[in-house]
C-alpha cells in the first residue's frame, strides 16, 4: 500500500478546505481501504469524514433525512425506515455481510467502485482505471457485467443495493464542496459510462456528500428482491426494488429500479411509463418489462440477464399486485 498522510475532518467545510488534488474521503473505508491495498487507489492522504456530525435520521413533515455517515445497520434497523420505506430497509439488508454494514456508510455506499474484476486487477488494462487503456472485460470475463447503457469503454456494474432503492424512491443527495451546496436527484448522480468511465458520478472533485433526502414514501406496497450466485455476501446478478399503488385493478402509481444491469442503479422508466394508468394484469407486466428490456444490448456470456431481468420485474410487480 502506498504511504499516505491522514487527517481527521472537524466539520464537512473543514473536510472541504482540506481536499487538495491526490486526496480521497475516508468514511467507513470498506471499499476504499480494499482498492489501496490492491493498488487500486493510491491516495496522497485521506480526509476522515466518519466522525463529522453527519450520523443522525431526523423525520421533517413527510420526508426524512438521513446523515451520510449513518452506518448501513443503523440505517435499515431505524423504525422509520422498515415501516415506511421498507424496500430500503430489505435493500441495505440485502447487501454485503454484518460485519460490513456495521461500519460502511450511507455515503459510502452510494460512492463504491464496481467489482468488475479487470477493474481490481492493477495489472490488466481498465479504462475506469487507466482511460484510454480498453476494456478486457468486453471480449473476457463479462457474465455478471452490464446489459444496459454499457458503452465501447465500459460494461461495469454499480454494486450498490441501497442505491437501487434510493433510485426508486426518487431521493435527493445533499452535497457541499468548493462550489458551495446543492442537491442532487437519483437518479442523476451516477453516470453511464460514454467515453469517460473513469468518471462514477456528477460529483466534482472536493464534493462531500453530507446527507440523503427522501420524499414521502411511494403509496402502494413496495419490495426489494435480489437475485445472486449464493444467499449471503454476493452481489446482484439482478435485483429490483418496486412499488406499486392500484385502485380497482388500475396502475395509479410504479416505481422500478433495477440493480446489476448497468453503471448506474437503473430506474426502469419505460416499463413504469407502460403500467400506469392501465390494468395490472400478467400481459401488461411482461410488456412493460419488455418495452424496458428493448434497451438491452447484452454481451454473449451475459445474455442470461435478459430472461433474468424479465421473470424478476414480472414476478415481483405480481406479488406486489397481490
Amino acid at each position: 500500500m502506498k504511504q499516505f498522510e491522514y487527517a481527521r475532518a472537524a466539520s464537512p467545510a473543514d473536510a472541504v478546505r482540506r481536499f487538495e488534488p491526490g486526496t480521497m474521503y475516508l468514511g467507513g473505508g470498506t471499499n476504499l481501504v480494499d482498492l489501496m491495498r490492491l493498488g487500486v487507489a493510491q491516495p496522497d492522504r485521506l480526509v476522515d469524514v466518519s466522525h463529522l456530525p453527519l450520523d443522525a435520521i431526523e423525520q421533517d413533515g413527510d420526508r426524512l433525512r438521513i446523515g451520510a455517515a449513518v452506518r448501513n445497520t443503523d440505517l435499515a434497523a431505524h423504525p422509520l425506515v422498515r415501516v415506511r420505506y421498507p424496500m430500503l430497509a430489505r435493500a441495505v439488508l440485502a447487501g454485503a455481510s454484518g460485519q460490513v454494514r456495521n461500519m460502511a456508510t450511507i455515503g459510502g455506499n452510494l460512492l463504491q467502485r464496481t467489482r468488475c474484476g479487470y477493474y481490481q486487477d492493477v495489472t490488466r488494462p481498465c479504462n475506469k482505471r487507466r482511460p484510454g487503456s480498453g476494456c478486457p472485460a468486453i471480449e473476457g470475463d463479462h457474465g455478471n457485467l452490464a446489459i444496459l447503457g454499457a458503452s465501447d469503454s465500459c460494461v461495469a456494474t454499480h454494486p450498490s443495493d441501497m442505491a437501487v432503492a434510493l433510485a426508486a424512491l426518487g431521493a435527493e443527495v445533499h452535497v457541499t464542496g468548493p462550489g458551495g451546496d446543492r442537491v442532487i436527484p437519483m437518479p442523476g448522480l451516477h453516470r453511464l459510462p460514454g467515453d469517460t468511465p473513469e468518471r462514477d458520478t456528477v460529483l466534482e472533485p472536493g464534493d462531500l456528500i453530507t446527507a440523503v433526502e427522501l420524499p414521502a414514501p411511494p403509496p402502494g406496497p413496495s419490495i426489494y428482491r435480489k437475485v445472486r450466485e449464493r444467499a449471503s455476501f454476493a452481489f446482484a446478478l439482478v435485483s429490483i426494488a418496486a412499488a406499486l399503488d392500484l385502485r380497482d385493478g388500475v396502475v395509479r402509481d410504479c416505481r422500478i429500479a433495477l440493480g446489476g444491469v448497468a453503471h448506474v442503479p437503473w430506474r426502469a422508466e419505460r416499463a413504469e411509463q407502460a403500467l400506469i394508468g392501465g390494468q395490472a394484469t400478467g400481459e401488461a407486466f411482461l410488456a412493460a418489462a419488455e418495452a424496458e428490456l428493448e434497451l438491452a444490448r447484452p454481451l454473449p456470456r451475459n445474455a442470461f440477464k435478459v430472461p433474468l431481468a424479465r421473470n424478476l420485474i414480472v414476478r415481483t410487480l405480481e406479488e406486489l399486485a397481490s
